[in-house]
């Protein structure tokens, strides 16, 4: 009788099928749940890392879009507003004086253009309360200037009087608003500038980089060891779309970073401080002529003239210094230094105007004021003026041109990191899976 030994190897049969459903009975060990480990966690990981990217070049875009767009163009409609007020308060105050309402109406022209551009932009943001003040006041006080100027072509001498009514709506209701519309303007820049470059956001980026990084250098080591293949297709095809990414990513953010930086340190600072400058003379302006104006002796606008002269400067911790050290570097640098200079030429003439005043000579002081003269005050301020308003300009334009490319940075780069991070994870799944499929 025949003895057989009975093996304990299983048929070949059952072989083929075990290794077949080795890969998708729960519970496997080994190879096989590793690899199942790899691809759920490196595809998972392209798509975490895309989402964070995308976050982040939203969050960055969106500033520097609301900088070109929303807060830059408020700024500007802000300042011109308040530099309009401040314009019309003096020079209605000259003209007055020697007549011409030209510049004044130019001035009021002006003002309600940007009012109007102004209200637009603002929507519901807290500038609105303060242009829905300006909307209301300003066609009182050009109705009271022609009521003065009115009563003044008459011979009434209540003509000063209203002047001197539109001038206080003006300092104490209007030039306060659009001041406090200008503010709020230059911190929306401040905000989505901030938004624009602040490093918290990059940090989370180059963090997130550093693990996809990490995880997928990894996994190719992991292979290797495993498989003995130097490469493994779908994963390089992944590492490089994350490189590209990251590397797009970094040039991107670093160069509107830079651009914004510069559009706030050579334009939105410097033209802030001279247009503080610049609306600290125009009152000047308006106090003197105003002083002239006055037959009563109330020495209220000749007072108010010396304490705007003790802070427009120049000297330490003034407007017009404070201005100089803000457009150093910038291309407004050379006419805010005239500026300084001119003011000083000024101050002297004022001192002659108001010497002749109180000496009994008014038509010649009236006349250093209102006619053209090297020396006359008049001229002497519209140097002044126009120095600090071409500084103003050359700034803005700096502003203007950086903002707008650290806006442009950002094009496409949204796109772009979606794209990349598909490609990432269909390069783990598909070199991945391959490497499964050799133990079904």
């Amino acid at each position: 009788m025949a003895v057989h030994a009975v093996s304990n190897r299983p048929a070949p049969g059952v072989v083929t099928a075990a290794r077949r459903g080795l890969g998708r009975v729960p519970g496997v060990t080994g190879t096989p749940r590793t690899l199942w480990l790899l691809l759920v966690g490196l595809v998972l990981l392209s798509l975490v890392w895309g989402a964070v990217a995308v976050w982040v070049v939203s969050q960055r875009a969106s500033g520097a879009s609301d900088v070109v767009g929303v807060s830059e163009p408020l700024s500007v409609d802000g300042q011109q507003i308040y530099r309009a007020l401040s314009d019309a308060d003096a020079t209605e105050a000259t003209a007055f004086l020697a007549g011409g309402l030209e510049r004044y109406l130019a001035d009021i022209a002006q003002a309600s253009r940007h009012l109007e551009a102004a209200t637009a932009a603002a929507g519901h943001s807290p500038a609105a309360r303060n242009l829905a003040t300006l909307s209301a006041g300003l066609p009182v006080y050009a109705g009271e200037v022609e009521t003065a100027r009115a009563d003044n072509r008459l011979g009434y001498p209540l003509g000063a009087a209203y002047l001197r009514d539109a001038s206080s709506l003006m300092r104490g209701t209007l030039l306060p608003a659009a001041r406090n519309v200008s503010a709020e303007a230059n911190s929306q820049v401040s905000a989505a500038s901030g938004e624009a470059t602040g490093l918290p956001l990059a940090l989370i980026l180059l963090v997130v980089a550093a693990v996809v990084g990490y995880a997928l250098f990894r996994a190719q080591r992991w292979l290797y060891r495993h498989n003995h293949r130097v490469f493994n297709p779908g994963l390089v095809v992944a590492s490089v779309a994350a490189l590209v990414s990251v590397l797009w990513l970094v040039i991107a953010l670093g160069v509107a970073r830079a651009d914004l930086l510069q559009a706030r340190a050579h334009g939105s600072a410097p033209v802030a401080a001279l247009a503080r400058a610049d609306t600290a003379a125009l009152r000047a302006r308006a106090d003197e002529s105003l002083t002239l104006i006055d037959a009563g002796g109330d020495d209220s606008f000749q007072a108010d003239f010396l304490t705007v002269q003790h802070d427009l400067g120049p000297g330490p911790g003034t407007l017009l210094t404070g201005a100089i050290t803000a457009a150093r570097g910038s291309p407004g640098a050379g006419a805010a230094a005239a500026a300084a200079t001119t003011a000083t030429g000024w101050y002297a003439a004022h001192r002659t105007v108001r010497f002749l005043d109180d000496n009994g000579k008014h038509i010649q002081a009236v006349h250093l004021v209102t006619t053209p003269g090297s020396d006359h005050s008049g001229t002497l301020f519209t140097r002044l003026d126009d120095s600090l308003t071409r500084a103003i300009s050359a700034d803005q334009a700096v502003f203007q041109a950086n903002a707008v490319a650290g806006r442009n940075a950002f094009t496409g780069l949204e796109v772009g990191v979606i794209v990349l991070a598909l490609i990432m994870a269909a390069g783990c799944a598909r070199g991945l899976s391959k490497r499964l499929a050799e133990y079904r």
